[in-house]
This record gives C-alpha cells, structure tokens and sequence, in this order.
C-alpha cells in the first residue's frame, strides 16, 4: 500500500494509518482510493478479523488538503467520477468490525469518514466538527445518514447544520463517540479492544451480527423483521463447528478456535 495509507495486519487486527502527518493526514482522492482498497482487502483476507483506522501523528485527518494549486471543492469536470462518498466499500459495508482510533483531530471528511465505523475511540482534548458548510459546500460520506442513526436527528442537524467544532468529551456526550481516553492512549484502547475480539469472537458469528445491525438501520427494518432475521440466522449457525467450538472453549477456559472462512462460507442475509 502506498505511504498515504499505511496497513500492518499482526494477529487477527488490521491497522490502517493515514500517513501524511507533515499535513495532519489531510485528506486526498488518492487517500481515499487506497483506503477502499486496503477495506476491500481486508473484508476478503481470512487472517483479519478486525480493522483499526487510525492516523499518523498528533492528527486523525484534519479534512480536506487545501496545500495544492486547486481547491478540493472546485467544481469538478463534466466527465468527472465526482462522488460526496469516495470511500468504497464505506467501513460499515465490511463483514469485519472496524473501530476508528480517532487519535487527533478529524474535521470534515476527516471526522465523516470516522462515523462510518463500527466503533469510535476519540482523544479528550481534540477538535471534531463536520465543518463543511462553514466552507460553502455540504457534509459528506453519508454523514446525513450515519449521524442520524448514530445519534439523532436533533444531534445531527446541530452538527451538520452549524459546522461548528467539540471536543472529545462532547463528542461522547453527543451520542457521536463511544469513548474519549487521553490523545496518547487512544490507539492502545482501540487495539486491545480489537484483539479482545479477534482472539475471543467468531468470524462469521460477528459478520452476521454487523450486517444484521446495519441492514436493520438501512432497510428501516421493524422489530418481527428483525426477530424472523435473528431466527433465520440463528438455524444458520447453531449446530456448526464454531457453535460447538465456543461452548467447548467456554466450558474448558481456553482461547476458541474458530474455523468458518468469511471468504468461502459467506451468504448473504435472507429476506426478513
């Protein structure tokens, strides 16, 4: 992967650095496409169980990369593959957990990208905001979505609407962090927080779980929807080796090895 993107995968967990620290991992096109691939990668490679985003530095992502000639929000040419969401696959489309180490500041498209992880570890003292109207132009990455399905619609327009920049602490108390550490000791909470679950969790046990919630977001699914889902997914697992294997583990306190591939065993959700 390019130095843009940085991608270390040790024992089950797959960080993912932005790595122009000199810029505060300003924001590029190119950064974006590096990071969909190394998503992409990472949803297919068996030996990952967990993704870790996180950046270089003092910084997560300080928004868009205004140190070129041209401006991030000129408009762009007719034949242009123009997108507001240019991360693809987005983090909550991954069968695998991500949780975003916001480790420093993330601002705009730096903090939309964050939303779209499964987990958010922000830093105490940094500063947060999804500023883009304050530049003229609109949030971005589906943040009018995730924002509202994160928090709700009164937090999200605040957000959205004022452009204005909180701390970490608010950003818990927003609905919009799930925790807020010292900058210093983000990373290391994020990382035993993924390697809790890459040692102790079933691969496909959580990709049916993540799926399951965020299809239930996305499709507005109601509550029997959701029960037939949870039933039906449930005759999918029980009775498999890694059902029996995680009782077995439980009862005999030992790590669970786990043996369903998300690369080859993978279905997709049924119908609700």
């Amino acid at each position: 992967m390019s130095a843009d993107v940085l991608v270390e995968v040790q024992a089950g967990v797959a960080v993912l650095t932005l790595n122009r620290p000199e810029r505060l991992n300003a924001y590029t096109a190119g950064m974006g496409t590096l990071l969909g691939r190394a998503y992409r990668d990472c949803d297919e490679d068996d030996d990952v169980r967990v993704v870790v985003l996180t950046g270089a530095g003092r910084a997560f992502c300080a928004g868009a990369d205004f140190s070129g000639g041209a401006s991030p929000f000129d408009a762009p040419a007719q034949d242009s593959a123009f997108s507001a969401s240019p991360i693809d696959p987005a983090a909550f489309e991954l069968r695998k957990p991500v949780i975003a180490a916001v480790n420093g500041h993330a601002v705009g498209i730096g903090l939309t990208i964050a939303l779209q992880a499964d987990i958010r570890i922000v830093a105490d003292d940094a500063k947060y905001g999804v500023v883009q109207v304050r530049r003229g132009v609109l949030p971005d990455c589906m943040s009018h979505w995730t924002l509202t399905h994160l928090t709700s619609l009164g937090v999200a327009a605040e957000v959205l609407l004022t452009g204005r920049t909180f701390t970490g602490d608010e950003a818990v108390a927003l609905g919009i962090a799930n925790r807020s550490l010292p900058a210093d000791q983000v990373l290391a909470h994020a990382l035993d927080l993924a390697r809790d679950i890459a040692i102790n969790v079933a691969p496909m046990s959580a990709a049916l779980s993540k799926r399951l919630l965020w299809d239930s977001a996305i499709h507005g699914y109601t509550p029997r929807q959701v029960a037939s889902l949870e039933t039906q997914l449930h005759h999918r697992v029980m009775g498999t080796a890694d059902a029996a294997e995680g009782v077995a583990a439980f009862v005999q306190k030992r790590p669970p090895q786990f043996s369903a591939r998300i690369s080859s065993d993978w279905t997709a959700l049924p119908e609700p």
